[in-house]
């Protein structure tokens, strides 16, 4: 009955689609950091920020959570006409202690250099042009009380790293075209179950023994924008002697990773939709796997599509009221190495049915009911499993409520 009505109200709502992008002619300044991106104040530093907080019901484990999801502040300064530091802090879950969960974390901090009207450069920490949300995640900025699930755990949720970048805008087209070089990852502390997101070093002496190029393409045309993205890397920092002993390539490029996205996103008269996939390929699994027993994929991919539609979209000035539905596909371990486990429980379809408030651009509440169903646990995959735990639920539905602001 659970699914009959989900496939109602995603079919009631397809043919009304709103996608939240806006094109270039459509752009407005929403934050004191657009307007500092955007070059068009006049203040020399500026303070900024966004944040969120949620409650999330687990209806087959009859049990729920509630927490401050993040507070960033973001200060800006304008040292001329050329040159301009960003910066944003980031609180997750509250508290960061050595007994709590929390964490603070600088989500960026670089320099921008203008070189003309079309091109610029950034150096420093900063977050490639990777997806739909790594660039833009503020809340007000995406359905749905969390981040896409493929956005936030395939492609790694604000993934910053030390780096330079070129950014640029064609002359003759609605082209805007990126390329950088960063810090690589380190694949000694990939994880089973959370693809690349702990190899980050998010700017914590970050090994750079190993590099990694980054590139986009997006494309607008009318009411369409088209992206593909890229990220090549080496995932091994080591000394060459110590990766020798290890059987890993090490150097600047050395025992790659490699993952590819492309996104479409169109929006009119209050109708939308958006669709984004994303592969994965580390060809070296096996070798990671012999060296730190990892269990780690050799091919892991994501996918998802959102329908939305803005009930307010005629109405100036008085809000947005947006109802959705988004589907996401997700495999960890789409190709295993020989030496790897497979886990059908990191293989998941997920189904978000919500809505979304907006009573001014900068505020936003949100609802939505996630629908999850993953493969069959792997008897080989449990050591020690609590003696009181359920029995493993393949299917699950959760309550999310949330709130999230921006300024």
């Amino acid at each position: 009955m659970k699914r009959i009505f989900s496939l109602c109200f995603f079919v009631c709502i397809a043919w009304t689609a709103r996608a939240q992008f806006r094109t270039p002619a459509q752009l407005q300044m929403l934050t004191n950091e657009d307007s500092l991106n955007g070059g068009v104040t006049k203040a020399k530093t500026i303070i900024s920020g966004y944040g969120s907080a949620y409650y999330s019901r687990d209806f087959y484990n009859q049990s729920a959570t509630a927490g401050l999801d993040r507070a960033v502040l973001f200060v800006g300064h304008q040292f001329n006409r050329k040159i301009t530091f960003f910066s944003e802090m980031e609180v997750e879950n509250a508290v960061a202690s050595a007994t709590t969960k929390g964490e603070i974390a600088m989500e960026q901090a670089f320099l921008k250099f203008n070189l003309n009207q079309h091109q610029y450069i950034v150096a420093g920490l900063f977050l490639p042009r990777i997806g739909i949300l790594n660039e833009n995640h503020l809340p007000v900025n995406f359905n749905g009380v969390q981040r896409p699930l493929v956005e936030s755990i395939v492609i790694p949720a604000t993934w910053r790293e030390i780096g330079i970048g070129f950014y640029g805008t064609s002359h003759n087209l609605p082209l805007n075209y990126s390329i950088g070089i960063v810090n690589g990852l380190d694949a000694q502390n990939f994880t089973h179950g959370t693809g690349i997101m702990d190899g980050r070093a998010e700017g914590s002496i970050a090994a750079a023994g190993n590099l990694a190029l980054t590139a986009s393409l997006q494309y607008h045309t009318g009411n369409f924008r088209f992206q593909v993205s890229g990220y090549m890397g080496g995932t091994i920092g080591l000394r060459k002697r110590a990766a020798d002993s290890l059987d890993l390539q090490s150097g600047t490029f050395g025992t790659p990773i490699y993952l590819g996205e492309a996104d479409a996103q169109w929006a009119a008269d209050g109708f939308s939709a958006k669709i984004l996939g994303t592969y994965i390929y580390y060809p070296d699994a096996d070798r990671i796997n012999l060296a730190f027993a990892s269990n780690v994929s050799r091919g892991i991919y994501g996918t998802y599509g959102e329908l939305a539609y803005d009930w307010m979209h005629n109405r100036k000035n008085k809000g947005q009221f947006i109802t959705f539905a988004r589907y996401e596909l997700i495999d960890l371990n789409a190709s295993i190495p020989e030496n790897g486990l497979y886990d059908g429980t990191v293989k998941s379809d997920n189904l978000f049915l919500g809505i979304s408030y907006l009573p001014i651009p900068n505020v936003v509440i949100k609802a939505d009911v996630h629908l999850l169903n993953t493969g069959a646990q792997n008897p080989q995959l449990l050591i020690n499993p609590p003696p009181n735990a359920l029995p493993y639920q393949r299917s699950n539905t959760f309550l999310n409520l949330g709130v999230g602001y921006s300024f």
